[in-house]
C-alpha cells in the first residue's frame, strides 16, 4: 500500500456520486476538502463516522472545508446510506477503486484472525491548492470532525 502523504499533491479523481453525479479534484480547486475513506456503506463504524461528520458539518464548513466520502459501494448502496442518515455531502461509488488506490488506502487488513484486502479507513484534508495537508490513519469514528478541527 503506498499512502499518500502530506505534502504529495492529490489523486486528481474522477468518479461519479450516489446520484450518477461526475465529481472530480477540480470541482474543488480554491477550497478546502476533506476525502474519507470507509470500508463499506451501513456498517457500525462507517455509519458512526460519518454521522459524527454530519452533526458537525457546520463547523467543518466554517473552517472552510467541503466533505466527500468514498468506499467501494455501487450507486445505489451509497444513495440508500446517504438518504437514510441524510448527509450533506456526496459519497463516491468507487466501484472499480481507482480513487481508493490513487490515493493508496486499498490494502492488507487483518481482522479476528483473517487477512484480507480492503479499504483502509484514512482521511485526507486537501489544502486549496489540491495538495495533501494532513493524512488521518488512526481515525477515531464517534469522534472523527473533532480530531480534523483539533488540527486547525
Amino acid at each position: 500500500m503506498n499512502t499518500l502523504k502530506v505534502g504529495d499533491k492529490a489523486f486528481a479523481f474522477d468518479a461519479l456520486d450516489q446520484d450518477g453525479t461526475r465529481r472530480t479534484l477540480a470541482d474543488y480547486a480554491g477550497q478546502k476538502l476533506i476525502v474519507f475513506f470507509y470500508p463499506a456503506a451501513s456498517t457500525p463504524g462507517c455509519t458512526a463516522e460519518a454521522c459524527n461528520l454530519t452533526d458537525n458539518y457546520s463547523a467543518l464548513q466554517q473552517a472552510g472545508y467541503a466533505i466527500l466520502g468514498v468506499s467501494a459501494d455501487n450507486a445505489s448502496k451509497q444513495k440508500k446510506f446517504q438518504e437514510k442518515y441524510a448527509f450533506p455531502f456526496p459519497l463516491l461509488a468507487d466501484t472499480e477503486k481507482s480513487v481508493i488506490q490513487g490515493f493508496g488506502v486499498w490494502g492488507e487488513k487483518k481482522f479476528m484472525g483473517r487477512t484480507y484486502d480492503g479499504i483502509h479507513r484514512v482521511t485526507f484534508l486537501i489544502d486549496e491548492n489540491g495538495v495533501i495537508s494532513r493524512v488521518i490513519d488512526k481515525v477515531k469514528t464517534k469522534d472523527h470532525a473533532a480530531q480534523i478541527l483539533s488540527e486547525e
